[in-house]
Formats: C-alpha cells, structure tokens, sequence
C-alpha cells in the first residue's frame, strides 16, 4: 500500500490500480490524478458544504451506494461537521476542505462528490438556487438546453444571474447564486418557476415527478432546492461507465449543441496536459457563484 503526502499530511493509497470505469480503463489512481488536476476548481464549491459521496469500490459495473456518514478509519485531520436531520436530530458527516481530504476521498473510490445549496454554519439558507434538468427519451441535453436557455431568461427577469454546468450523465444543471435564503423560500420560488415553465412551453417541459409524464420532454427538478437535498458538484465525476464529468459551460456552448456528445465531458478534457485543456481555457466558469456581489435576492 504506497503512501503519499500531500500538503503535509501522509496518505495510504489503496490498489491504485485498481480499474474502476473497465470500458476505458480509466484507474482509482487515475480518480486521484483527476481530481488532483482540478482541486484548485472544485474545492470552493465543497468547502464548508457537507459532503455525501457515491462510492464505487468495486468500479462503476459493480455495486455503488451513497455515504453521507463519517466512515470508520477516517484521519483526525479531515474535518467533521454536526449536520441537522429532517427528523431533529443530528448526523456528523465530512466537509472537504482542502487537497488532502480530497485525495483522501478519491482513495475510497468516492467517484461523486454531492453538497447542499448551502454551507455551514448557515444550515438551511441557501446560497444559490439550481434547476435539474433531466430529459425523458427520446429528448437528450439538447432539449435540456433550450429549457435552460428560458430558465436564464426568466431568472434574469427577477433579477438573477444564471450559469449552467452538465450534470455528468444526461441533463443539464442552472444554478444562480442568492444572498444567503431560508431554504423554505427559494424551494418555493423554484416550484412556481417550474411550473411556469411547463406553462409556456408544454410540449417540452413537466414539473411533475412520475416518469410516465417525461416521455420526449425534460423534467425541471426543483426539488434539489430544499435543505435536506443534494446536487453533483461542480467536476464531480461520475459513476458513469466513462469517467464523465459535472461541467461548468458556456451559454453559447448551451445555445450551439446540436447533437448529446457535444456537451459530455469527460476526465480527459482536464487531465490530458494538452495546453487547450478545459480549465486552461475557461478557468472555473462557475466562479461567479462564489463571488457575494452577484449574488441576488429572491423577488418580493
């Protein structure tokens, strides 16, 4: 079992070559590579917000499952928040703060890294609103991208900023970022727009859960707004059978796909060293997210 160190702390990396996506060979020591190219990236948009991860230990063809408790073994230096439940009571789950615990992560074959829309210690006040956008077949993110296009129209209306980033797997997330709001509010404020939006555009939207509505139309999920819920973060990978990749885009790359290849992003667009890289490119295009001057206000 090697051991690294990473910022001062030692880490011992289990089977880092250990295959964990076998359609492309791509190795847990390759999930470390790869979150490690863009920690400088991903790091904000986890700091402070507790973290719940998808696990892959035996690869993406095997059994994965969601971990929101502190597992056992895990160092004294990684940091470990009280979290309130939906029942009172109170649960302690990891905050990824920095490259250490981010590697560390990696290393348990935490393929998805997933957070609240809000930090702590300010439990329950959101501070950005996200749509999920997940498109029934036939419809793919190209559909997703015309809906996404409206929502930024009609957030702009009320006076919110929005930016767009793929989801990893087949849709498309919109994310605005708020002055800190209770949950409860912004939850609502995103269920009338959902449904506003099945409105104007009904042959290619529904706000309702049941599958059997989203037949060749997208879901606008509102749902992820509320304080107990969980979106991908930022360059999370995913437990795909590629190593795909949460995305920050541009909205003219929103407006210019045609085909659902034109906006998958996957591992290698940010660890291939080719000077075109993504990140090298755009930097964080989700960086305004994090910026409180942009952040607005929920109307009324």
């Amino acid at each position: 079992m090697p051991n690294t160190v990473v910022e001062g702390r030692t880490l011992s990396l289990s089977r880092p070559d250990k295959v964990l996506y076998p359609e492309v060979g791509f190795t847990k020591g390759d999930v470390v590579d790869y979150y490690t190219t863009v920690a400088d990236a991903i790091l904000p948009h986890l700091r402070d917000r507790p973290a719940s991860f998808v696990r892959a230990p035996a690869g993406v063809t095997g059994k994965s499952f969601m971990a929101k408790h502190v597992p056992p073994g895990t160092p004294n230096w990684v940091t470990v928040r009280e979290v309130h439940r939906i029942d009172g009571r109170t649960d302690r789950q990891v905050t990824v703060q920095d490259l250490p615990t981010l590697v560390w992560a990696a290393n348990l074959a935490a393929l998805e890294l997933h957070v609240p829309q809000w930090r702590l210690p300010d439990e329950g006040r959101a501070d950005r609103l996200v749509f999920d956008l997940d498109p029934g077949a036939p419809a793919t993110i190209v559909e997703c991208c015309a809906v996404a296009e409206w929502l930024r129209d009609r957030l702009a209306r009320d006076g919110l900023e929005a930016w767009a980033k793929t989801s990893g797997s087949k849709g498309l997330h919109v994310l605005a970022p708020l002055r800190p709001t209770d949950s409860e509010a912004v939850a609502g404020y995103a269920e009338r727009l959902a449904r506003e939006a099945a409105e104007e555009l009904p042959e290619l939207v529904v706000h309702r859960v049941p599958r059997r509505l989203r037949k060749g139309r997208v879901f606008v999920d509102h749902g992820q707004n509320a304080w107990t819920r969980t979106t991908a973060a930022p360059y999370t990978l995913r437990a795909t059978p590629r190593p795909t990749v949460s995305t920050p885009v541009t909205w003219d790359e929103v407006a210019g796909c045609e085909r659902p290849d034109d906006l998958l992003f996957t591992a290698d667009a940010f660890t291939a060293g080719d000077p075109t890289a993504r990140l090298e490119r755009h930097g964080d295009l989700l960086d305004p997210l994090l910026d409180a001057a942009r952040a607005g206000r929920l109307p009324g």
